[in-house]
């Protein structure tokens, strides 16, 4: 399967912040979550893929380009939206189209109008008279209509009240169902990266804690709760990555799950009382909390 962006062994350092050892690719047509708390090095990351920097060491290759060498012919073919990014507040939105439109001739105005109309914002009114959540529309449809091949979008959700977010992963999710593109979505909301994606990383201080398909992680955890005295041994279970008391009862917290779990709990004398699946902001957590994977 072709790959939308390989990373070998990637570090990039700075003085107050590094990335380490970072292996990564996404395959072509797929979305890709990237999960972490502010200062996890997402915003790195994508800079990295962009050629906005440079790795200290590893290698990176983007949609078949070796970078930074070959970040030209790269960039041409990414497009990239940040929520901090910024628009001319003077000019109105047809402006910033027909800027676009000349810099890159794969513009696709149909599908300008298109979006625009999907969007429910306006050519002709100013930017600075827009809302936060229509910058947010109108930064992803002037990236959308260059039809990259590989999208990057970095936290665009952030500080859109509750009705805007709505809105905009909505647009977004309709976009991409229509669209065979690869995407990358970083976000420390994990509610908007399981709505969207179908594969989801962890990062957390410049490392990769996990990386799998998304039903991979939902299938795989579970959070069982016992009554009795859990031997010290337990900790020794490869598959346990969290066990703490909660009031009367042992919870316990099962990567990998396997099926003859609770009868092997009830072998060393713990009667479980529930087991329930783990939602993604709770195995984000829980793998932070331990490091990453076992």
């Amino acid at each position: 399967m072709t790959a939308a962006f390989v990373l070998q062994g990637v570090s990039k350092h700075y003085p107050q912040f590094s990335i380490n050892d970072l292996s990564l690719s996404l395959p072509e047509g797929q979305i890709m979550g990237l999960v972490g708390v502010n200062g996890a090095g997402k915003s790195t990351l994508l800079r990295l893929l962009t050629g906005l920097a440079a790795p200290s060491s590893g290698s990176i290759e983007v949609l078949g380009h070796k970078l930074p060498g070959a970040q030209v012919a790269a960039k041409r073919q990414i497009g990239f939206a940040a929520e901090d990014m910024r628009l001319y507040r003077s000019q109105t939105l047809a402006w910033h189209i027909e800027l676009v439109r000349r810099i890159y001739p794969e513009w696709d105005s149909a599908y300008a109008a298109s979006l625009m109309h999907r969007f429910d914002i306006r050519a002709d009114q100013v930017v600075g008279g827009f809302s936060h959540g229509q910058r947010v529309k109108a930064l992803l449809l002037l990236c959308l209509a260059r039809r990259p091949r590989l999208l990057l979008l970095d936290e665009p959700t952030t500080g859109l009240d509750p009705v805007a977010r709505a809105e905009v992963l909505e647009a977004l999710a309709e976009v991409l169902r229509d669209e065979r593109r690869s995407v990358l979505f970083s976000s420390h909301n994990t509610h908007d990266i399981e709505q969207l994606s179908d594969s989801i990383s962890f990062m957390h201080q410049g490392r990769l804690l996990a990386s799998d398909d998304k039903e991979s992680f939902l299938d795989e955890w579970r959070r069982i709760l016992c009554v009795g005295d859990a031997p010290d041994d337990i900790d020794g279970w490869p598959e346990l990555v969290q066990r703490r008391a909660a009031g009367s009862q042992i919870e316990l917290k099962f990567r990998r799950w396997r099926d003859d779990v609770p009868e092997r709990l009830k072998q060393i004398g713990l009667s479980v009382q529930r087991i329930d699946p783990m939602a993604l902001e709770d195995i984000f957590v829980t793998t932070v909390r331990a490091g990453g994977q076992r």
